[in-house]
């Protein structure tokens, strides 16, 4: 056995109240084994205690942690290791990948300094022995043109590149186990399925085993060997993926797999966690959309470029946007989708004039929203609002929930009264799923799918017509992503609300879409009902899109058309 983790407690010390000292204890028991050349995948919701178990293994804690039981890596106890002896053992025989690469890169190295530092502290290469190991580490994980990636900084790569360096990085001295922290739930799917498909080829190539840490059953049914299930800090269920997908024994575990949208079903309202387990089931059929509703959004020859300095004079032109056509009906929900740098978000933004488009009209209840002056513009922008993909940035963390509801309703003139406001944030609140007591508190107090509920919230307060929502359920675990899709459907069948709803998850478009429209290159390459693009997608480039989301555990008998 590899790794080996037995009755591990972990409770972070939380401050004195009357002279005591106050626990919260975060992992509860947990116990599970790592084989050799195997990946163990541990799932469960946010805040269920799978990334805390995992940090415990190389004391990635804060200071404030308090560790106990026994965590056994080729027989030595990794809970009595000494600080020297965690540093010999991190990045040359345990390695890590995490869920941001943006955060995990250093800013101000390129990315050869970063990969040669383990190379040189760990391996003992020499300078130039470790710059021609790096430039074959970037060439294994695929990166293009590896030599010059080699000079290349963090922000000068997408998000799937920063993986993959990511990725070089944690591989660069062969490590035993690689524990990767949610390494894929940031990126689009066709990105996602490269990186998940090279870190399973590597695992073979490197003869290692991979902690792999995920929310999304999904994946985990793809990459996985053994999964553990984990909710409020505690094992619920340990299988074989096979056994975990065909026969789940526990409640909890059912609820999750059926929390995800499906490709293969579209039922009018996603299961939740609570739901499964008391035994409810969702509803089948919705409030059907008029098919003769009037058009309230449209954009015509929508384009968008950015000028980039070249030289002391010069500048290049780069087109982001080269020309959208659409239409949205009123109560209707256009979902856009394509890989990172298709220009979809681009699209969106240029929509609201968050960037000044380049040409084109969007047209607004038959006015083009983009020939408005200030002051009538202004009196516009509370139709259409956004919801952005962090709900962690998108709330002033210095207002409380009630001043950031009230303040864009004062500056509006929405209400005769401060007392008027705060009823109707009050009243807001209620309808996103949240009570009074939230009006006091302050954004770091809630969990990201209530701070996401609260973002909702505060674009209802100017009683918009139209939201755009851009990747807004992204950052989200499955049962609160389908609280949240829940919602915004209740929302659209009660106040006749329409979205414009970019996303990389072609699984939540499906759910939530009348029309889809399939972005390449900064051009519309595919539009048409959600259920003739499924069905029958024209483009090679939709088909490709399709292809790369996650299915679950497949028998090998089965087939994914």
């Amino acid at each position: 056995m590899l790794l080996s983790i037995q009755d591990l407690k972990v409770a972070f010390r939380m401050g004195k109240v009357d002279g005591e000292m106050q626990r919260a204890l975060a992992v509860k028991g947990v116990s599970f084994d790592i084989p050799e050349n195997s990946t163990v995948a541990l799932v469960g919701e946010s805040g269920s205690g799978k990334s805390v178990t995992a940090m415990s293994i190389l004391n990635l804690l804060p200071s404030n942690a308090e560790r106990s039981g026994r965590i056994d890596f080729l027989g030595r106890d990794l809970l009595q290791a000494s600080r020297r002896e965690l540093q010999a053992i991190r990045g040359r025989e345990i390695a890590c990948v995490f869920q941001d690469p943006m955060s995990s890169l250093n800013p101000v190295f390129t990315v050869a300094d970063q990969l040669r530092e383990p190379l040189i502290k760990h391996m003992k290469m020499s300078a130039r022995q470790a710059l021609v190991r790096a430039e074959e580490l970037l060439g294994e994980v695929g990166i293009p043109e590896p030599k010059r990636r080699l000079r290349s900084y963090p922000h000068e790569m997408s998000g799937g590149q920063q993986q993959r360096v990511m990725i070089a990085i944690a591989l660069a001295c062969n490590p035993k186990l690689l524990i990767a922290d949610e390494p894929t739930t940031a990126l689009d799917v066709t990105i996602q399925r490269q990186v998940m498909e090279l870190m399973g080829r590597l695992k073979e190539t490197h003869k290692m085993s991979m902690l792999f840490i995920s929310h999304d059953l999904g994946v985990v049914g793809e990459i996985a060997d053994h999964v553990v299930v984990m909710r409020g800090g505690e094992v619920r269920e340990r299988a074989p993926v096979a056994e975990i997908f065909r026969d789940p024994k526990d409640a909890y575990t059912k609820a999750l797999l059926a929390c995800r949208p499906s490709m293969s079903e579209n039922p009018a309202r996603l299961m939740v966690i609570d739901d499964h387990i008391a035994g409810r089931s969702a509803a089948q059929v919705g409030k059907p959309k008029d098919p003769a509703a009037p058009v309230i959004l449209q954009a015509r020859g929508l384009r968008k470029s950015f000028f980039i300095k070249t030289g002391l004079f010069g500048h290049r032109e780069f087109k982001a946007v080269k020309g959208v056509d659409f239409q949205l009906r009123k109560g209707h929900t256009i979902g856009v989708v394509g890989e990172s740098g298709s220009g979809k978000t681009t699209m969106g933004l240029t929509l609201l004039r968050l960037h000044e488009p380049t040409g084109g009209e969007v047209l607004f209840d038959g006015r083009d929203l983009l020939k408005m002056d200030g002051v009538e513009w202004q009196k516009m922008r509370r139709r259409i609002q956004v919801v952005f993909q962090n709900p962690y940035a998108s709330l002033n963390p210095r207002f409380t929930i009630g001043q950031t509801l009230v303040e864009p309703m004062e500056i509006h003139g929405i209400g005769k009264s401060h007392g008027e406001r705060l009823a109707r944030a009050s009243a807001l609140l209620g309808k996103v799923g949240l009570d009074d007591s939230a009006l006091n508190k302050y954004p770091h107090e809630f969990s990201g799918g209530q701070r996401q509920r609260i973002a909702i919230a505060r674009c209802l307060t100017l009683e918009p017509e139209v939201l755009v929502l851009d990747e807004a359920v992204s950052a989200l675990d499955v049962s609160v992503q389908a609280q949240v899709l829940n919602l915004l459907k209740d929302l659209q069948d009660e106040l006749g609300l329409s979205y414009i709803f970019i996303s990389h998850d072609l699984a939540v478009v499906k759910f939530i879409s009348d029309e889809v429209l399939v972005m390449q290159n900064g051009d519309v390459v595919e539009q048409a009902s959600t259920a003739d693009l499924l069905a029958a997608p024209r483009q090679e480039y939709t088909r490709r899109l399709l292809g790369a989301v996650p299915r679950g555990y497949l028998d090998d008998s089965a087939t994914v058309t």
